[in-house]
């Protein structure tokens, strides 16, 4: 009989690193399983990372108490970073601040040889830290690695307990940068543990079936499906594939009638280089909405006049969607284009603040908007800037008549182009006349001195980095611009303006009363392939250089890929996202590319890849995750961007809960669609403004009708958007220079409306 795998037992301190450290427990115990929660048949336990203080209680929870367990019940431990800081407290070793923190930052470690460095070579280790340990004073500890700052001094990196089987490193073993102290190490740990229980006569106890229920389910494990069966026949897809030269994104729109501002319109747009294809909706007035609001317990499923409650029972929103993405399989959609049908739309902020179990407490469900707001798209026209095509595509049945019609619409639209050519069909400037408009900017002082609160906050320990944002405000009431009518929409001549001034390639105009977004985002968030084989792709970007006279590549180079502080804000967002990654599918995550300058339209900006792919068949053609459930697994889990709050997520979260007065809404959420063929593209939602428009209400029962002709009111209406903008602050963030920065990106929006940032703001 083959003996039994370990069991081992990591202590989750809230970090949002702690998958990482299972997986590399997982590399140097090969087929252990992890548990996150006490295991008396634990051989071992790994301590994980996380922010705070080991002197404050609520931080260090039980961690403390394991270096006091009494020596019948003692067992081997290995601590990462708090870890290290509450072995050596507990043993008399004093705390201190880093004069200089080092958050992302890479050490070379100096080291012993021996015990856990035992066969260990150089050492370039990460480190997230602004505490570290002074061992003077400290009993029964002993001192195995440091490294030197210039700035800090000597610095302990590892220690160990004299007579107990306790060993602990300051450094991240776990980080995808540390090189030779993280897998090596991890492999000695584990046979000084075995070595040590086997001297000291100490056997697990066997496990049964009664231990499944009381301790759960190990990691790595995938998230059960909702019990809803798919439907036996999955819808059909037929495609017509076009040729039409000079057809523009924007003349589509206009064909389909983008122009009538009451009526539901979304676009999703490859506006600039890498982007590629861009998908526009075909909506009708019985096209499927799903809204959504928080606190709610039940969604709104609007189809043609009527809105109807339904309530959720034992599903949250997630697990609901995907069971309604579950009856409506499709198959059969050409296989180069990424969307044959589904679900487009955003996600706000707080929607993923949920997720993480920060109630997002400011505003009453009652005057909520929608934090889910979803369309499923039917119909549905895709460009390919790549080459050159046009997709008509149905998943209706027997659609082939409208796929007919609608082609020779495109064709005549491009015979007679000066008619619908988008240059010639913008009657109306969207520059706000003078004294027409109200533009309400963040307070700088106020928002100079949160920066400094954000890093007082870093150099607690209670936070590596903190994506601060705050909202501006604009007001437009001319009551001599043309009004919104079933023949002109303001917000759409906006949408061709950005696209124009700012062209990003993960744009979007989505028009989902009560929202509308306008987006021109630099910043795809997760993309997920079809089955079989399904690659799920979380890219994050930290680091943008705008685009200007002698900015070359080299240049940008140099300015991002060159600077210590750049890269340590795209690594630390890309050991969180390996962390959300492989909460969702386990052990198989890979960082395909790190820190690459990348060249858009208008900016130079450092990305990274993490591929992530599925360890047990999940999603293949067979599976009932085939219709793309886990990417939305994966979304959920990854929920919100990291790139917008900060590692660690969860106490990032909370402490810009804090330094933000207004939640973020639509603004730092997501947009994206979710392919009922099994694929999914979601941005992050920047560059962006929004706007909502509370004249559409739906009350369980009745939504305003589109084609309502007393619904543009004789009087004129004021528009209120919304345009949000901010940084990441890190100990090496100056205010004046972190100001200056989010003007920069809020300027790149704001010329939308025909304003500029005042001088001396």
């Amino acid at each position: 009989m083959s003996p039994e795998p370990p069991r081992i037992l990591l202590v989750d301190s809230y970090d949002s690193f702690t998958y990482n450290l299972a997986a590399l427990c997982r590399q140097a115990i090969p087929n252990c399983y992890i548990y996150c929660h006490i295991c008396p048949t634990s051989p071992a336990v790994v301590v994980g990372p996380g922010p705070g203080s080991p002197n404050i209680p609520e931080d260090v929870g039980l961690v403390k108490d394991l270096w006091k367990i009494d020596d019948e019940h003692v067992l081997p431990v290995f601590g990462v970073c708090l870890g290290l800081q509450s072995l050596a407290l507990e043993h008399g070793a004093s705390l201190c601040r880093l004069s200089v923190v080092k958050h992302g930052h890479v050490s070379a470690v100096e080291h012993t040889g021996t015990d856990i460095f035992k066969g260990v070579g150089p050492v370039d280790a990460v480190r997230y830290h602004s505490l570290h340990v002074e061992l003077s004073g400290a009993k029964n500890i002993e001192e195995l690695a440091s490294t030197h700052d210039e700035e800090n001094g000597r610095v302990v990196m590892a220690l160990r307990h004299r007579t107990r089987p306790f060993w602990a490193v300051q450094y991240h073993p776990e980080s995808v940068l540390t090189r030779g102290g993280g897998i090596e190490v991890m492999l000695n740990f584990w046979r000084l543990a075995r070595t040590w229980s086997s001297s000291h006569g100490r056997v697990t106890r066997p496990w049964d079936q009664k231990a499944d229920g009381i301790f759960g389910i190990p990691w790595p494990y995938v998230r059960p499906l909702p019990s809803t069966p798919r439907i036996n026949t999955p819808l059909s897809a037929s495609t017509i594939k076009l040729s039409i030269p000079g057809l523009s994104a924007p003349d589509i729109c206009e064909v389909l009638g983008v122009d009538d501002d009451s009526s539901p319109f979304v676009m999703l747009e490859s506006a600039a280089h890498p982007g590629r294809f861009t998908i526009i909706g075909c909506l009708t007035l019985t096209s499927m909405r799903v809204t959504y609001t928080i606190g709610d317990s039940f969604v709104h499923l609007e189809n043609g006049e009527s809105c109807d409650q339904i309530d959720l029972g034992s599903h949250d929103v997630w697990s609901w969607l995907t069971s309604f993405m579950n009856k409506r399989k499709v198959t059969g959609g050409s296989p180069e284009v990424p969307f044959w049908g589904g679900l487009v739309g955003c996600l706000s902020y707080e929607l993923g603040t949920e997720s993480l179990g920060v109630s997002a407490n400011r505003v009453s469900s009652q005057s909520r908007h929608p934090d889910v707001n979803l369309v499923f798209v039917e119909r549905s026209i895709i460009l390919d800037s790549t080459s050159g095509n046009i997709y008509l595509q149905s998943i209706t049945e027997d659609d082939d008549e409208w796929l007919t019609e609608m082609a020779e619409q495109l064709r005549s639209a491009a015979r007679n182009y000066s008619t619908y050519s988008s240059y010639n069909t913008t009657p109306y400037s969207t520059k706000a006349r003078p004294n027409t408009s109200t533009v309400i900017l963040p307070d700088r002082d106020l928002y100079r001195s949160r920066i400094n609160l954000a890093k007082e906050h870093l150099f607690a320990g209670e936070s590596y980095e903190l994506c601060l944002t705050a909202n501006t405000r604009i007001t437009l009431n001319d009551p001599l611009t043309p009004k919104a009518s079933s023949t002109y929409s303001p917000s759409w001549q906006r949408y061709k303006h950005l696209r124009e001034l700012n062209p990003a390639p993960h744009a979007a105009y989505l028009r989902l009363h009560p929202t509308t977004l306008l987006a021109s985002s630099p910043e795809r968030f997760l993309s997920f392939t079809r089955p079989p084989g399904p690659t799920y792709k979380l890219c994050p970007v930290k680091g943008t250089m705008r685009k200007g006279p002698g900015i070359t590549r080299a240049v940008a180079e140099q300015a991002l890929r060159g600077s210590r502080k750049e890269v340590a804000e795209n690594l630390m967002i890309v050991d969180l996202i390996r962390h959300d990654m492989h909460g969702a599918v386990g052990e198989d995550v890979e960082v395909k590319q790190f820190c690459t300058v990348e060249e858009c339209k208008t900016v130079w900006q450092l990305v990274s890849i993490i591929d992530g792919r599925s360890a047990d068949g999940a999603d293949q053609t067979a599976s009932h995750y085939a219709n793309g459930a886990l990417g939305w697994e994966v979304l959920r889990r990854s929920l919100p961007p990291g790139s917008m709050t900060g590692a660690p997520k969860k106490r990032s979260v909370e402490i810009l809960q804090s330094l933000e007065d207004e939640e973020r809404n639509v603004y730092s959420g997501v947009f994206g669609y979710w392919c009922a063929g099994g694929g999914g593209d979601w941005s992050v939602t920047i560059r962006s403004c929004f706007k909502y428009d509370d004249r559409y209400e739906c009350d369980a029962h009745s939504w305003t009708k589109f084609n309502n002709p007393d619904f543009y009111p004789g009087v004129h209406e004021p528009e209120h958007w919304v345009i949000g903008a901010g940084g990441a602050i890190t100990a090496l963030s100056d205010p004046d220079a972190e100001w200056d920065e989010m003007l920069a990106k809020l300027q790149s929006v704001l010329r939308v409306f025909g304003a500029a940032v005042p001088r001396g703001h």
